[in-house]
């Protein structure tokens, strides 16, 4: 009972905290904590001599960025955005096409009311790496598969044996794209395409187009750290390609648990829900 209760209460700040609209107890445990360099002992590594990602001697737990380009967008307060541009890689001037400046900003202009993860939808690559809950890896020998508590529980599989991307329809988009990895030294690369329209790539309002390529590198640089970069290229969205990267901390011998966020649940919209805007008197200190 405990447990539940405690998935509830993770699920349900979450949900608000995402748009900074409510303090996150402690107890919540919404976003990890900064990635520990000090003392880490080294990658742990398979008898292959690749890096283990994890495979359920913990888990990953990532800290939401809100705008992903070090730019200070997203619905957070002055004092949060400036935290968070510290967490990134570095500041990136986006090569927005008219269209998808457009969209940004007119998201801005609502504090990103119109949200696809507010409403309970799959965050999409490569947000899915942003979304402040517990990921799993697992090494397995054909593939990788990450599994999340948050971001509608999801699951994804990173094939690992060679095989192409689907051509043509048999490539049907959606949420997670197909994506397929190899090794480049200790790092995991991989390749993923087949993305619908309805997701953002950060929850300031980036768009993207079905043309979206995302090249993802993943680097455990320590037992304590795991350095991820993404590459977005998306010719239907930005006149050239982008790169982001942050740090993600590892959490020994944390599970993820029960998560529920469903789509077209009325807590979002209806009878003063959460998904609420920008207030006509709101001001952003």
């Amino acid at each position: 009972m405990k447990k539940t209760v405690f998935a509830s209460m993770r699920n349900a700040v979450a949900a608000l905290g995402m748009l900074g609209l409510v303090c996150l107890p402690a107890a919540a445990q919404v976003g990890g904590p900064p990635p520990n360099e000090k003392d880490a002992r080294p990658t742990p590594r398979w008898s292959d001599g690749h890096p283990d990602l994890g495979n359920g001697k913990g888990a990953w737990f990532p800290n939401i960025i809100d705008d992903i380009s070090g730019n200070g967008g997203g619905a957070k307060d002055a004092s949060t955005i400036e935290r968070q541009k510290k967490m990134l890689d570095g500041k990136v001037e986006v090569p927005y096409l008219p269209w998808s400046k457009k969209a940004y900003e007119e998201s801005e202009a609502i504090l990103v009311k119109d949200d696809p993860e507010g409403y309970c939808l799959p965050p999409g690559i490569p947000r899915m790496m942003n979304t402040p809950f517990p990921m799993q890896m697992y090494q397995l020998p054909d593939r990788i598969l990450q599994v999340y508590e948050g971001g509608a529980h999801m699951w994804r599989v990173i094939y690992m044996d060679g095989r192409a991307h689907p051509k043509g329809d048999l490539l049907n988009p959606t949420y997670l794209g197909h994506s397929v990895g190899h090794w480049e030294g200790d790092t995991l690369v991989v390749d993923a395409v087949g993305f619908n329209e309805r997701t953002w790539l950060d929850s300031s309002g980036h768009r993207h187009s079905e043309q979206l390529h995302v090249i993802e590198r993943y680097t455990r640089t320590s037992e304590n750290v795991l350095h991820y970069q993404a590459t977005i290229d998306d010719p239907g969205a930005y006149t050239k390609t982008w790169s982001v990267g942050w740090k993600i901390a590892w959490m020994p011998n944390m599970e993820p648990l029960e998560y529920v966020c469903q789509e077209l649940n009325k807590d979002v919209v209806e009878n003063g829900g959460h998904m609420v805007g920008k207030a006509k008197d709101d001001k952003r200190q």
